[in-house]
């Protein structure tokens, strides 16, 4: 399982809610891994109201980061 917080720790180089949706996208792929746990909301200025629904299309390949 992968935990948002650790994404977020991995990858202090993330700006925005937008590149932070590219990384999740990435590590989904890389890891494997079929679960995401979102234990925390991200703090970016541009973080939308609906984050959640965003981050899970993000992990597991519903929509593409572009639908954003």
């Amino acid at each position: 399982m992968l935990y948002l917080s650790e994404i977020l720790m991995q990858n202090h180089q993330v700006e925005n809610f937008g590149e932070l949706l590219k990384v999740i996208k990435d590590s989904a792929r890389a890891s494997g891994e079929i679960h995401l746990h979102i234990d925390v909301k991200p703090t970016y200025p541009d973080t939308p109201d609906n984050w959640e629904d965003r981050i899970e299309g993000a992990f597991s390949g519903v929509h593409s980061v572009t639908d954003y």
